[in-house]
């Protein structure tokens, strides 16, 4: 299977989950994945939310950030992947004054 994300819109979100600021995203959907571009934007965050649908991974590309998984906070950076399992609870916040680029991967199970 490919995925070409050239032909799905980018779209953007204020305030996702109740957190603050604009993020973007290009999402793919299907019965076993949610795949995701996403880029949060300077001074915005996904809000604190339970992952219901499956563990959420990710990757972050570029930018600073801090992630916060059942009250534990962990430090983004380029290179390192973010866990929450599905159950947690969680929220993702861009830290730095550039854009946080990451790829998130959902698994439903």
């Amino acid at each position: 299977m490919q995925i070409d994300f050239s032909k799905i819109d980018s779209m953007t979100f204020p305030g996702m989950n109740n957190g603050t600021g604009m993020m973007s995203a290009q999402m793919f959907n299907d019965e076993s994945y949610r795949i995701i571009p996403t880029t949060i934007h300077p001074g915005g965050s996904i809000g604190m939310h339970k992952q219901e649908s499956g563990d959420d991974l990710n990757y972050i590309i570029s930018g600073a950030g801090k992630a916060i998984c059942d009250g534990i906070e962990e430090e983004l950076k380029p290179g390192v992947m973010h866990i929450c399992p599905k159950g947690s609870s969680h929220s993702i916040i861009n830290t730095g004054e550039d854009d946080l680029i990451m790829l998130t991967i959902v698994v439903a199970r």
